[in-house]
């Protein structure tokens, strides 16, 4: 555990406070750690906006510090963000994302649990080998179940394909690059046939790390495209997906009282 400034999250132990919390919730953009923090906190207090990874510390509403932060887009930053993290002391990272359903069965609006990862990621590869697993912790996976239950919002567990790129590694051919590599086109079948649920672009990288550094950490995303019809982003409902996510997610973190 470190005391001093961290040169990327620009805060420290002694930024904390007395009551420093031991729980994060890792949300890629920056807009979104902000929405937690000041939506669903109370004496929120700015800790840092250092390269736009902005993260802030406030209080759930039983009294529990929480810290809502900013992984950034994609492995590469995550790993940063999230070995600092360790290094102040958290013990426990949800990460709150969105993604992409690549399953006819999972609309957009609703949200994903993940319990383990396919891990395509060249981030996750300086962490573990290839072969490591990319798995959820399961008592923060079953928090996330139990809390998306008493919040009656529809959800759904499995595993997730964990990519570096939006557009070439979730094979989207409206793009500028019309020259997709022959090793990714098919990819989204073949991961559906393997019964993958999403997309997404941090979460491999963030589980090989918990299991690595010996972290708890999870993942719930909210569903803002569906892949079976297109490869838009459904804007219309997207905040609905996103504040799901967020609420599951909190309640899970305000709940959680696991001992070590």
């Amino acid at each position: 555990m470190t005391h001093a400034k961290l040169y990327h999250i620009g805060f420290g132990r002694d930024d904390l406070g007395e009551r420093s919390p031991t729980i994060a919730l890792l949300s890629g953009d920056p807009e979104r750690a902000r929405l937690i923090a000041h939506s669903y906190l109370h004496s929120v207090r700015l800790l840092s906006e250092n390269r736009g990874l902005n993260s802030y510390l406030g209080i759930l509403p039983n009294g529990k510090t929480l810290l809502s932060a900013t992984s950034g887009m994609g492995a590469p930053s995550t790993s940063i963000v999230v070995n600092e993290l360790i290094q102040v002391g958290i013990e426990l990272i949800i990460r709150v994302g969105t993604c992409g359903s690549i399953q006819e069965h999972v609309p957009v609006g609703s949200i994903v649990i993940t319990n383990a990862a396919l891990c395509r990621q060249g981030a996750a590869n300086d962490i573990a080998p290839v072969e490591y697993p990319a798995a959820a912790d399961p008592f923060v996976t079953v928090a996330l179940v139990k809390a998306a239950r008493e919040l009656k919002v529809k959800h759904y567990m499995g595993i997730t394909a964990s990519v570096d790129t939006f557009y070439e590694g979730q094979e989207r051919t409206q793009s500028v690059n019309r020259h997709l590599l022959r090793s990714l086109r098919g990819i989204t079948e073949e991961y559906r046939s393997l019964n993958v649920l999403n997309y997404e672009m941090e979460c491999g990288t963030l589980l090989k790390m918990a299991g690595v550094y010996g972290f708890r950490a999870g993942c719930v995303c909210g569903v803002v495209a569906q892949r079976t019809v297109g490869e838009e982003v459904i804007l219309e409902q997207k905040d609905v997906a996103i504040d799901n996510a967020i609420k599951v997610a909190l309640q899970a973190a305000e709940q959680w009282e696991f001992e070590k």
